[in-house]
């Protein structure tokens, strides 16, 4: 009887265990700065990437190795991450370009991509190297017509690989 008891009593009693499953999952998309952005300043109201005013205009690489699976998001400067004190506003202007590609397969990726804002967009349809280039200018005073303070002036351009 109390091995009955005792038999009843330890099927009604449930027990539990939590299991843990990980995995880490490596992108197939990398995005590295292939030559870093340079502001020339060919008058005293303006600072831009253009070399023919002594800038250098940034370049990003995407290397991809897996195809239509991710997308490219670059976001060219709406601002500056340092400056010197300024007093008035800074009008930036900028655009986003395919500058290279590993393959034939990309040769499209201008004409597909999708503007809006300061930003551009790209499905990264082929796997291989795609490089981009990002123009950048500022203009100080609303016009044009302030001259920048003298000192260091950075900005940055956003450059994102999304998983679709």
């Amino acid at each position: 009887m109390k091995k009955i008891a005792l038999a009843l009593l330890m099927a009604g009693t449930a027990q539990a265990a939590e299991v843990p499953i990980e995995g880490t999952v490596q992108s197939r998309c990398l995005i590295n700065t292939d030559v870093a952005g340079v502001y020339g300043n060919p008058n005293a109201y303006t600072l831009t990437t253009a070399p023919a005013d002594g800038g250098v205009i940034p370049v990003v690489r995407y290397d991809v190795s897996l195809a239509d699976a991710y997308k490219a998001k670059i976001t060219y400067p709406t601002g500056f991450s340092a400056s010197p004190s300024l007093s008035d506003m800074v009008t930036f202007t900028g655009s986003v370009s395919v500058h290279e590609v590993s393959s034939v397969a990309m040769a499209d990726y201008d004409t597909d991509a999708v503007e809006y804002d300061q930003t551009k967009e790209y499905d990264l349809t082929a796997t291989g190297t795609t490089w981009f280039k990002i123009d950048s200018a500022a203009t100080y005073g609303g016009g044009g017509n302030k001259a920048f303070p003298g000192g260091t002036y950075r900005s940055v351009v956003v450059a994102e690989c999304i998983a679709q």
